[in-house]
């Protein structure tokens, strides 16, 4: 049973070439049986290849014809091959029917090449997934049960090994791991995973294993919804192939109407005799097919999307390839994009006779209680020193906390909050303070009380002052600039965008801050969603093409409004993926440099492609008037234009 199933396979996934090899096999034996002087024989070959040959093209000329009620050159060259033969079979020269029969031989080698051009691309674009794989392993009553990944259901617990793919999208429920999500963002580094976490279907398991509980249906996971928007993007067309569709519909029915005199008023006019007059007007059907310029856009930009998706930049559609080749204007929001959007520990200032390790273990031992981006980056920063987490911790949310630690309160906060605790702080640490501030650093105080204070209870810790507090120290907190934003910013100038601004919700200092070291000249400053929308408006006006790059969340309003929206894609959320036109899949602000090359590389091999395209017409044109080919030069002219043009599109894939 397996070898039929796998010859049916091949058959069905090989259709074209097998068509165009047993088509040409029959044109030979055709020929051979006319040359013996086989007459019937090669009457009968000859007309099966034909059929074979050029049935899929017949079938869609014919349904466009039906359908649509527009002619393609599907049709013109079924029409051009059967003139062809019936002339033969008129005048009773039988080679004008090889003629023909070359000439669907030909565009059925050519439509197979074309078709494995698209599958080379489309390939491409699946190999930068990991896909995911048919089964799971499902907990049933206590059993480990393998089920086909269509069969799981939203709130299966599955398990995964260590060394295996994750099946489908779903929250860890119990284990630890580390992740290589390559898969979906492009990052080799694996991530830390535990209960609680999200994870995505084509991912690896490290070490560990886990329990998963589904929470989507599997054909609606992160991995499927990317593969999705690659197809429509394949289907989609963008501006310039519509542009090109239109015209090939007008430039069909110009053919056809000159075809139909070049067949009927040379003879009138010039004189030429019935044969010559009806098979120049066969070849001026074949030369005069716009098959190149068809092939001219498409397979480039479909190529280029591949390439892209190799390197983590997903294309929503041929169009935002052709729009990033042409952007003037960038516009990138600050937090989360030009910053990791990450807080951490900047740098520790210790009062006199305490240390940097006194202030961050004082401010660790509370701040291990806390749920705070500002308090999780202290920690993490102390996460080599001995401290002792704090007991009767309490909160005040914007303002600080306080608890306490081996029978010491430890309060922790902004300078207004430790004021209340403290009857003053020390100039030298208040002018450091100020200056880090105006560096756009968060400035968190951190005080206690002196040794031999007595324990205190919880109702103590509302008191608005502590009996002998001081200041131990301050803790810089930075929301960390990607380590390649100055670069990309500067690669972007030298690419000849000529203008880039900073757009953010923060307060001028912060944003200058981080626009100084970045390079970048002009920025705005505490706007809400609105505010950035009307800002990337403006710069429409004055720059037409502008690329505004956001994490595709509080951005959704900019990026959809930017002439091309770039989401920094992180795990792909899906607010990102369906706002934007282009995702960073792995968060690497050096791709918006190499998308924008990509789509000027992109241009550039489209308009050599169509001035091929069109160079080739104007020659077999010239050539067929002049009486210089025949009908086969004539469609090895045309069709070889059409593969060229199709593969010099598949040199953006490299």
């Amino acid at each position: 049973m397996l070898y039929p199933q796998r010859f049916t396979q091949f058959t069905r996934e090989h259709a074209d070439i097998l068509a165009a090899v047993v088509c040409g096999l029959l044109l030979f034996l055709g020929w051979f049986a006319l040359h013996l002087g086989a007459l019937e024989l090669a009457l009968l070959l000859l007309p099966a290849a034909y059929v074979i040959g050029g049935y899929e093209s017949a079938r869609e000329g014919l349904t466009t014809l039906f359908k649509e009620k527009e002619l393609d050159v599907d049709l013109l060259m079924i029409v051009a091959a059967i003139g062809a033969a019936g002339l033969g079979l008129w005048r009773r020269e039988y080679h004008l029917i090889i003629d023909g029969a070359i000439l669907i031989l030909i565009f059925a080698i050519s439509g197979a090449l074309e078709g494995y051009a698209m599958q080379r691309t489309e390939r491409s674009i699946r190999s930068l997934m990991s896909l995911t794989p048919d089964t799971a392993r499902i907990l049933l009553q206590g059993r480990e049960e393998e089920v086909s990944i269509s069969q799981l259901k939203v709130g299966d617990e599955i398990v995964v090994k260590p060394g295996e793919l994750i099946p489908t999208d779903g929250i860890i429920v119990s284990g630890y791991s580390t992740l290589n999500q390559a898969a979906i963002t492009g990052e080799s580094l694996p991530v830390e995973k535990t209960v609680g976490a999200e994870v995505f279907a084509g991912t690896l398991n490290g070490y560990g294993a886990l329990q998963i509980k589904v929470h989507k249906p599997a054909q609606s996971s992160l991995i499927q919804r990317v593969i999705r928007l690659v197809e429509q993007a394949k289907t989609e067309a963008p501006p310039s192939q519509e542009f090109i569709d239109r015209f090939e519909k007008a430039y069909a029915k110009v053919i056809v109407i000159a075809g139909i005199l070049l067949a009927t008023l040379p003879p009138f006019l010039w004189g030429w005799d019935w044969e010559t007059t009806i098979y120049r007007a066969l070849t001026f059907l074949v030369v005069a097919s716009p098959c190149a310029l068809m092939a001219a856009i498409m397979p480039t930009l479909l190529s280029g999307i591949a390439n892209g998706a190799r390197q983590g930049i997903l294309f929503k559609n041929g169009a935002q390839l052709e729009k990033i080749g042409k952007v003037r204007a960038i516009a990138f929001d600050k937090t989360g994009t030009l910053t990791t959007g990450q807080v951490q520990v900047f740098q520790v200032i210790a009062a006199s006779k305490y240390t940097q390790n006194d202030v961050l273990k004082a401010a660790a031992s509370v701040e291990s209680s806390s749920e705070h981006p500002i308090g999780k980056a202290i920690v993490q920063a102390a996460a080599d020193l001995n401290w002792v987490a704090a007991i009767q911790v309490q909160a005040i949310p914007g303002r600080g906390i306080v608890g306490i630690v081996e029978e010491q309160q430890i309060i922790v906060g902004n300078a207004a909050f430790v004021q209340q605790y403290v009857t003053n702080l020390a100039e030298e640490l208040l002018q450091i303070a100020q200056y880090l501030e105006q560096e756009g650093k968060t400035v968190v105080w951190v005080a206690g009380e002196g040794e031999g204070a007595e324990g205190h209870t919880s109702a103590a810790l509302s008191n608005r002052r502590s009996r002998g507090a001081e200041v131990i120290g301050i803790i810089a907190i930075a929301d960390e600039v990607r380590v390649q934003a100055a670069e990309t910013i500067n690669r972007l100038k030298k690419l000849g965008v000529e203008r880039i601004v900073m757009l953010t919700g923060d307060n001028e200092e912060t944003a200058n801050s981080v626009a100084k070291a970045l390079g970048i000249e002009r920025v705005y400053a505490q706007l809400l969603p609105e505010d950035k929308l009307n800002v990337i408006r403006r710069l429409q006006q004055k720059y037409q093409t502008v690329a505004m790059v956001g994490d595709g969340i509080n951005d959704a309003p900019a990026l959809a409004q930017a002439s091309v929206g770039i989401a920094m894609g992180g795990a792909g959320s899906d607010v990102a993926l369906e706002t934007a036109d282009i995702v960073l899949m792995a968060d690497k602000l050096e791709k918006i440099a190499a998308a924008i090359h990509l789509g000027r590389r992109s241009q550039l091999i489209v308009k050599q492609n169509i001035v091929i395209a069109l160079g080739f017409i104007v020659l077999l044109l010239v050539g067929n008037f002049l009486g210089n080919i025949n009908l086969p030069i004539g469609v090895i002219g045309h069709e070889g234009s059409t593969v060229l043009v199709t593969l010099s599109g598949l040199r953006l894939l490299k």
